[in-house]
């Protein structure tokens, strides 16, 4: 198993900070969660040799192609995928919240191609606090893996329905930052090749609104998928847990 940046391993610490654990104790769950072998450098992810990485999608389909020009970013998200029970009888999604880890330092590693379904199998059988509690975790313990967080925001063209968001403003290389997001629009899309009922599609985005990425692609894909039916007016709105790679090309380097 590829080992899991320490930022998303940092949040295992939510298992058990409550007991008065002074995190001294880095094992949890058979995981070694102080990452000793798989840090980012000292220098900075500037580092790390990405550049030349291609993410893998499948033949045969035009509606996600990766530009020609290397990638700015490449993330390992988890969180949740948001659902209300329409009058359909179906769920719809009302957006999604999760936290990036930045893997840049990792693409090339054995293993990288299937490092969702490790970090999937630990966000979904050894967390057991909700996203948010996770991510207000991360910000207080401030790893240096952070990517960005991710959630919706009202569509800053139409003003109608949501819009996903990529906030790199407040963690990381970019903290501080404030054009340093990204709000999208939809641009292609396909089912998971993996389980299209279990794994949320992958998607290709275009932006919108803000400064750090022109294109973001959401690809291997776990999880994230509502039950196919629902009763309207007595089931809850529910969030089911997601673990998926985003990559951003484009952007500015000279951001405000």
């Amino acid at each position: 198993m590829v080992a899991i940046p320490n930022a998303l391993l940092a949040a295992a610490f939510a298992r058990y900070a409550s007991s008065g654990s002074n995190g001294a104790n880095y094992s949890v769950g058979g995981y070694d969660w102080s990452m000793k072998d798989h840090q980012i450098p000292a220098e900075g992810i500037a580092a790390c040799k990405f550049d030349k990485f291609v993410p893998k999608f499948p033949d045969g389909q035009t509606q996600l192609v990766a530009p020609s020009e290397p990638p700015s970013f490449i993330g390992l998200a988890f969180g949740v995928q948001n659902y209300t029970c329409s009058s359909a009888g179906n769920f719809t999604s009302t957006g999604a919240v999760a936290e990036l880890i930045d893997v840049s330092c990792q693409v090339f590693q054995p293993g990288f191609d299937t490092i969702q379904n490790d970090l999937y199998n630990v966000w979904t059988h050894l967390i057991p606090h909700p996203i948010q509690a996770i991510i207000d975790l991360l910000h207080l313990l401030n790893p240096p893996e952070i990517l960005s967080q991710h959630y919706f925001v009202p569509n800053p063209v139409t003003g109608q329905g949501l819009s996903p968001k990529w906030d790199f403003t407040s963690s990381g290389l970019l903290k501080g930052k404030n054009e340093a997001f990204v709000v999208a629009k939809g641009k292609g899309t396909i089912p998971a090749p993996t389980d299209p009922t279990k794994d949320v599609t992958w998607l290709d985005v275009v932006n919108v609104e803000g400064k750090v990425a022109s294109e973001v692609f959401r690809f291997d894909t776990v999880g994230g998928q509502p039950p196919a039916k629902c009763t309207y007016g007595t089931d809850k709105d529910i969030s089911v847990k997601y673990v998926s790679k985003y990559i951003f090309y484009g952007g500015s380097s000279d951001l405000n």
